[in-house]
């Protein structure tokens, strides 16, 4: 036991929120036995509704000596936040503006360092090479739209020091419980039921063990303004399925060819084009390399 308290008391506290989702828990995984993590969520042991700015300002006053908030909760379910758009009382709303909002508001009272995860959604999708930081956001669908509005709350809180990273599609090679982009085609590949994928939509994968190892240069570093932290790399999902297939040992030709632009004539939900990411502004201060995707994918 006294071990254990000499090993906490080199530890850097942190408080974070969502750290049992699909980001979240990588970075715990990961980075548990270097920082203290204080989580902010209603699964925790004592439950802390973020959408609640008592609930938040309490955890926060009785952890003063945490060296940052890391932002990692929200409302990720594009098609569900999409059936809620303008609903300001909805979850995509009540999470990730809402819940931002108190975030921020207690980060700058308290006079913590702000890092919050923020997606590809916020541009819509119509450039055809990578985004940039430079690049103004214009957000077509409740989902970005609300990470959009979240990114304002930030970036217009005075004195609050704080850095947005935003990323597209993270997977990473373990099983988790909520299943992301590359489990998703390993199970249509598996089940013989993988919708055909798109040849005309781009996007840029984010490893999350990558990402894990960015949030704690951040946390070292303690850079602040926007950055971009995907791969870097612009994939089609066709090509991605591809690649996911020869891994796993499936016959790649199992990967019909589909169409974005056929798609689009059948659904009223707006969909980006392109939510690829140019990372040179990151790659310019990182100090480690990150993994190409076809290296990051394992396989078996």
């Amino acid at each position: 036991m006294a071990l254990q308290k000499n090993l906490e008391s080199f530890m850097s506290k942190i408080i974070t929120t969502g750290i049992n989702g699909l980001v979240g828990s990588k970075f715990k995984q990961l980075f548990s036995s270097q920082y203290e993590i204080i989580n902010l969520g209603l699964d925790e042991a004592t439950p802390t509704d973020i959408t609640n700015l008592a609930n938040v300002e309490a955890i926060v006053a009785q952890n003063s000596d945490a060296i940052a908030v890391v932002h990692l909760a929200a409302y990720t379910d594009v098609n569900g936040a999409f059936a809620q758009t303008d609903d300001q009382n909805g979850l995509a709303y009540q999470v990730n503006v809402l819940g931002t909002q108190n975030i921020v508001a207690t980060a700058r009272n308290y006079h913590k360092y702000l890092i919050a995860v923020s997606t590809a959604y916020v541009f819509d999708g119509a450039k055809e090479t990578p985004y940039t930081e430079t690049d103004p956001p214009r957000a077509i669908e409740w989902y970005g739209q609300t990470k959009l509005l979240a990114e304002e709350s930030i970036i217009s809180a005075p004195d609050l020091k704080s850095s947005i990273l935003r990323i597209d599609q993270p997977f990473q090679n373990e099983t988790a419980a909520k299943q992301d982009t590359l489990h998703r085609i390993i199970t249509g590949l598996e089940a013989n039921t993988l919708y055909p994928q798109f040849t005309d939509h781009y996007f840029g994968p984010t490893y999350l063990d990558d990402f894990a190892k960015i949030i704690d240069f951040f946390l070292r570093k303690q850079l602040t303004g926007i950055y971009h932290c995907s791969s870097g790399e612009s994939w089609t999902d066709y090509d991605f399925a591809r690649l996911i297939a020869r891994k796993y040992n499936f016959d790649p030709d199992l990967v019909q060819k589909g169409s974005l632009e056929k798609y689009l004539a059948t659904t009223n939900r707006p969909y980006q084009v392109n939510t690829a990411l140019n990372i040179d502004k990151l790659k310019s201060v990182l100090d480690f390399d990150l993994t190409p995707i076809d290296v990051a994918i394992k396989g078996l």
